[in-house]
């Protein structure tokens, strides 16, 4: 069922670009003045009517989509806190600090002493 209502969401979204590129801006009349292409297609009254319904009825479906999609039921298969919720700092059982062990030889642990450099004459 996801399967199917995300296809469908990718269909209306890419027919959603569609449509609203295929609307004609404010300033189209001037274009048109200067050999603009007729928009007789669409009808007399031209794309204004069709296409202002087609982008009102395809965002419909894609807010619609959208609601579906991000409902809980369709998140429930990849949760991130899959123990349930974590909790606080505070509440978490606190550890005593570890001290390092002591070393078992007093020397044994120390770094080499450099060797002495050599005189200059």
């Amino acid at each position: 069922m996801e399967t199917l209502i995300s296809i469908i969401h990718i269909l209306v979204s890419l027919v959603l670009i569609a449509v609203v590129l295929l609307q004609a801006g404010k300033g189209a009349n001037m274009g048109a003045a200067f050999g603009g292409s007729s928009q007789t297609v669409f009808g007399s009254s031209g794309p204004g009517t069709f296409l202002s319904k087609m982008t009102t009825i395809v965002a419909i479906v894609f807010m619609l989509t959208s609601l579906v999609l991000s409902h809980p039921h369709f998140q429930g298969a990849g949760s991130v806190m899959k123990g349930g919720v974590a909790k606080p700092a505070a509440e978490q059982p606190a550890t005593p600090p570890q001290l390092p062990a002591a070393p078992s030889t007093p020397g044994s642990q120390l770094p080499a002493a450099p060797a002495p450099a050599p005189a200059a004459k």
